[in-house]
């Protein structure tokens, strides 16, 4: 049976993903330049890693010369849990099983299915983790628009999504309808940030983002401006997210492996602090909370506490 986009989202939708979009393959040129001059202010602190494959970030074909479609998928991950009074908060992305295995193993699932209709099939499966411009092809995929805070944020459910996506060397129907931006005058995301992270509309600086600071930088120390806005925060941070207003229309996702682990939203500081590597290890083992490393943890645990 010949392959449909049709059929495809179909399928998508079966196995649990938010939504579809099916794109031609090709250039980011405007995206592209403005990553380069961002990258160029050096607003990624340090991500150091997001300097390298620039042309692969902006063109699909030089991640994968016989590209000719890319099939973009949203994840719900929205659980409808809160923070304890006490403890360490975490980002609500990381509270259940690593999105990077689950969407991956969706997109896996997807994949199968597809070579069944066609054998031939070859593909790119990607979820954050190769040089792909996952939120700019979601917006040109019609699955939402990129908001002020710089997250994709979608009609249906709001900006808590995951973004996965298949890079595939047969031509498909495309979707054609972009999502206008929303956002209209709001400001309530830059007003909210503690830090100032979010400099201008659509622009942050990684080096004041509370996020980026306890889940990505190496330093002994925090920044002082983190540091003196932790605010209970132990791994990442959703204050953007939760005074978007388009989350009002959040609802429960269909993934059991996005509920918090252990029922837990907090960590206890001090046992995070006290923690031996083979517990955390063991603790953290398929979480996204092991990107920061048990030292940023403790160190970020120590911030808490204070």
């Amino acid at each position: 049976m010949p392959l449909t986009s049709a059929s495809i989202k179909q399928n998508a939708l079966e196995l649990g993903f938010q939504s579809v979009g099916i794109v031609a393959a090709g250039a980011l040129d405007s995206e592209a330049k403005h990553l380069g001059e961002w990258l160029a202010r050096g607003l990624h602190a340090s991500m150091s890693w997001m300097e390298n494959h620039v042309d692969k970030r902006g063109d699909v074909h030089q991640l994968m010369p016989n590209a000719r479609s890319i099939i973009v998928t949203t994840s719900n991950y929205f659980t409808p849990h809160e923070h304890l009074d006490t403890g360490g908060k975490i980002s609500r992305y990381a509270w259940g099983d690593d999105y990077h295995d689950v969407v991956r193993e969706k997109l896996l699932a997807l994949l199968a299915w597809m070579r069944e209709q066609d054998a031939s099939v070859n593909s790119k499966i990607c979820v954050d983790t190769v040089p792909f411009m996952d939120k700019a092809w979601a917006v040109r995929a019609g699955l939402g628009w990129l908001g002020k805070h710089s997250n994709l944020i979608t009609k249906d459910v709001g900006s808590w999504v995951f973004i996965g996506s298949l890079i595939v060397d047969v031509e498909l129907e495309y979707d054609s309808e972009i999502v206008e931006d929303h956002c209209g005058t709001c400001t309530a995301c830059l007003d909210a940030c503690p830090t100032n992270a979010i400099v201008a509309p659509y622009v942050v600086d990684s080096a004041k983002c509370i996020s980026h600071a306890t889940i990505e930088l190496r330093d002994e120390e925090l920044p002082k401006a983190v540091a003196d806005n932790i605010d209970g925060w132990l791994y990442g941070c959703d204050i953007c997210q939760d005074v978007c207003p388009w989350n009002r229309f959040e609802s429960p996702t269909i993934e059991d492996r996005f509920e918090p682990r252990n029922g837990e939203t907090t960590l206890d500081p001090d046992i995070v602090i006290n923690m031996s590597h083979e517990k955390y290890v063991g603790r953290f083992r398929g979480s996204a909370i092991k990107r920061a490393k048990l030292s940023g943890l403790q160190r970020n645990a120590k911030y808490v506490v204070k």
